[in-house]
């Protein structure tokens, strides 16, 4: 069969609250190679000890450098090589809590400033001794305030081209004395003059863009949202007039809350590697992005991951992909892509979308996002826990991740369409519903969140180090307060002790569509409309 690409690989993101842990990963890694992966990133953005900073992902489980060591002797012996991915620019700002390095602004480091320049020499120092890759990832992208900070107020304004061009010079420098050849997400190098996009048609690259971009650094263009190959393979033709040594990097979606979007990934990657073989892009990675708070198990995307290897390979039989799935994990393809059924509550429209998640923290109360319920439509939640609770009793390997979407359904059969229904009644007037959605929905909601609380622990302990959970205990202890802290007032106006449940005199305006789900990926603020951060750097 003949070889479409060089380098077929992952990026696991490592830098939102969940850090695999070595067991995780030394059951994850041989998944990989088996199915046909040769290369794996590691996206660190502050979770890896660096020497001489000790504030450097202090408290954030980060791996050291007996880890890092360890994970790249045991990748190496099956026969993948690890590449650091890190943060050079942006992206910083786990680190500035602890003023240890200068801030442009955002979560920008402040270029042209010597402690800067001596915190890059001290992170590549310390991955040049751990990982034996001469290969390094140093991100730069989404500096979207570059300059407009501490920047502008001592050096005046420069364009962003400038800066970027200055910085990654020395960065270069800097890389010389360790031997590395760099890797950087290229969408700075088409913002700045496309009024902030990056995905853009075919067209003339600025000749200073182009000729900003040192030969030697390689541009990686990374797209997850297209389902068109043409999208992809305009691209890719932009990106030729910058390199041809240009790197893809896809997405296998993993970053809407616990349920991953198989579905979507082989919807719009698809098209990505059909156009990446057509325009001879020999180098491809699929990040594993783990955006607000990294809650999904890698190990429930594997049907996608497999499905995506064998395409790679030139195998483009359905049947024959599904049939070699169930022999590489047990589990029938269509069983395991089911998955994803959380998310579909309300019909799938081609985009992915989280009710799942962002119902999930809706408040019963402050619930602008009821908005976008459809009444009836929660019931189906449980036949989705049913399924997955079968599918969970059928592998001891891959079981608890089917066990926790499953408990995670049984919550939302009760929980989709609560406050909706709460408001309904308040509305109408009908204190017997109210008593009654009181003694009954709002108790068993409750016991169902206690249960599924453990379940995702137990999920995320399996895979992960534990730092990073205290957030999810944060999230669904407030959950699970803010039940009986409704579910008591409701009792008081009921009984009267209170006129009124002032939240509910507020009329439901319009937020987002009517009765159509969609992607909302914040959890504080899918639980509040009122101010729980005020984002200011001391």
């Amino acid at each position: 069969m003949k070889k479409s690409f060089n380098i077929f690989g992952v990026m696991i993101d490592m830098s939102r609250n969940a850090v695999m842990s070595m067991d995780g990963l030394k059951r994850f890694l041989p998944l990989l190679k088996k199915m046909g992966y040769n290369c794996v990133m590691l996206y660190t953005e502050d979770t890896y000890e660096v020497d001489g900073e000790p504030y450097f992902g202090y408290m954030r489980g980060r791996y050291t450098k007996a880890e890092m060591k360890e994970i790249d002797a045991f990748a190496t012996s099956l026969g993948i090589t690890v590449i650091p991915c890190i943060q050079t620019l942006a992206h910083l700002n786990a680190t500035f809590r602890w003023k240890k390095v200068p801030l442009d602004c955002d979560d920008i480091l402040l270029t042209d400033d010597a402690r800067t320049y001596e915190l890059i020499d001290h992170m590549f120092e310390t991955l040049s001794e751990c990982f034996a890759s001469r290969k390094i990832h140093i991100g730069m992208d989404e500096a979207h305030m570059l300059g407009r900070g501490a920047h502008l107020d001592k050096h005046g304004y420069e364009t962003v081209n400038t800066i970027m061009k200055r910085h990654l010079d020395r960065i270069c420098k800097i890389a010389e004395k360790y031997h590395y050849e760099l890797m950087l997400w290229s969408d700075m190098y088409f913002r700045p003059w496309n009024n902030g996009r990056y995905m853009i048609p075919k067209c003339e690259m600025p000749k200073e863009i182009v000729e900003s971009l040192p030969e030697s650094v390689i541009p990686v263009y990374w797209d997850y949202y297209q389902s068109k190959e043409s999208a992809y393979s305009d691209m890719i033709e932009n990106h030729k007039q910058l390199s041809n040594k240009t790197w893809f990097a896809g997405g296998a979606w993993c970053w809407y809350g616990l349920i991953p979007y198989n579905r979507f990934t082989l919807e719009s990657m698809i098209p990505a590697l059909n156009a990446c073989k057509k325009h001879g892009i020999k180098d491809v990675i699929f990040t594993m992005w783990g955006d607000d708070g990294a809650e999904c198990s890698h190990f429930s995307q594997l049907p996608s991951l497999f499905y995506l290897a064998e395409y790679a390979k030139g195998n483009t039989d359905e049947a024959k992909i599904k049939e070699k799935f169930k022999r590489f994990c047990g589990i029938d393809f269509d069983e395991f892509m089911e998955i994803d059924c959380p998310n579909d509550v309300i019909p799938y429209e081609g985009k992915p979308c989280n009710p799942s998640k962002y119902m999930l923290y809706s408040d019963y109360f402050n619930d602008y996002l009821d908005y976008t319920i459809k009444q009836g439509a929660g019931e189906k939640y449980k036949g989705y826990a049913e399924k997955l609770r079968m599918t969970s009793k059928k592998s001891r390997r891959y079981g608890y991740v089917f066990d926790t979407a499953a408990k995670l359904c049984d919550v939302m059969e009760i929980k989709y369409e609560l406050g909706l229904r709460t408001r309904n009644a308040y509305e109408a007037g009908d204190k017997a519903e109210l008593k009654r959605l009181a003694e009954n929905e709002y108790v068993e909601v409750a016991r169902r969140l206690r249960v599924f609380a453990k379940a995702f622990e137990k999920q995320w302990m399996t895979d992960n180090k534990p730092h990073g959970f205290d957030v999810q205990h944060m999230r669904l202890g407030g959950l699970l307060y803010r039940t009986d802290a409704c579910r008591q007032r409701i009792l008081d106006y009921v009984n009267g002790k209170i006129d009124r449940i002032d939240e509910l005199e507020e009329t439901l305006l319009p937020y987002g569509e009517k009765e159509k789900s969609f992607n909302y990926n914040k959890a504080p603020l899918t639980a509040t409309v009122n101010v729980i951060h005020h984002n200011h750097v001391e």
